[in-house]
């Protein structure tokens, strides 16, 4: 079968489980970008199967019904001053995905594409300047099981960045609470970025995350009471992959509610 750049496929060797798009050609091999999966992968030509464009649909909209309960806040009396947020991303792409799912929400959130090893020595300037509630640190990851051991960081494509990122940010604000942080992608080392101080992080169960994995969590913390416990479970439930593929801490919300509108 002939394959081109654009072509949305899945791979026979993992179930045809998840849907990528062909990204670049080489020879027989063929690089791979999840389209909603935060993945990129090679594939042997022979390993692929090309599935109908409809398959390869963005379900960014599911995410969005998802949120419902923050969408039908008490408008009449009461007025709301969401947390925010500044998103890093490692891929523009998704990136460009997460900015509208804020925007959708009503959610005020600064952009900023950073290769995942540029983030640590940029993040400090973009929070003296942008003063957030909310950060996350996202982009690509990948835990090579090849290399053995779970929890040696050095396994993983880009979880010493994310930690490396952390930190950086704890520097400019070490309270939990008056900062949150959400980090991590694809298989990272879970545990890892909760000790380097993130109050969210991916993955428990080293699983592949949703592009909008990141953002879904930012946004139910953006839109929860200030003076309130979040639902820590309730908001992971609305994950892709619940508490297999993100975790973390119980904190407070980061809106203001206000009276009278």
């Amino acid at each position: 079968m002939l394959f081109r750049i654009g072509d949305y496929v899945t791979r026979n060797s993992y179930h045809n489980d998840t849907v990528f798009r062909i990204v670049a050609i080489d020879g027989d091999i063929v690089s791979l970008k999840g389209v909603n999966i935060r993945l990129f992968a090679d594939s042997p030509v022979s390993d692929l199967k090309k599935v109908e464009e409809n398959q390869g649909i963005q379900d960014d909209e599911r995410f969005l019904d998802k949120m419902d309960e923050y969408r039908k806040l008490d408008r009449n009396e009461y007025f709301y001053l969401p947390g925010k947020v500044l998103h890093i991303d490692g891929d523009s792409e998704y990136l460009e995905r997460c900015l509208d799912f804020y925007k959708k929400l009503n959610i005020m959130c600064y952009g900023v594409n950073l290769k995942e090893d540029e983030i640590a020595s940029e993040i400090g300037s973009y929070l003296d300047e942008l003063n957030p509630d909310i950060v996350v640190i996202t982009g690509h990851d990948a835990y090579y099981k090849r290399n053995g051991d779970i929890h040696d960081i050095h396994n993983y494509k880009n979880t010493q960045a994310f930690v490396d990122a952390v930190k950086a940010a704890r520097k400019y604000e070490k309270s939990h609470e008056k900062l949150v942080i959400i980090a991590g992608a694809c298989q990272s080392d879970y545990e890892e970025l909760i000790k380097a101080g993130a109050n969210f992080a991916s993955s428990p169960k080293r699983v592949n995350i949703h592009a909008l994995d990141p953002a879904v969590v930012a946004s139910s913390i953006s839109l929860s009471d200030k003076s309130k416990p979040i639902n820590l479970i309730e908001i992971l439930d609305k994950t892709k992959y619940g508490k297999d593929g993100m975790g973390g801490i119980i904190t407070n919300g980061m809106m203001f509610v206000g009276y009278p509108r």
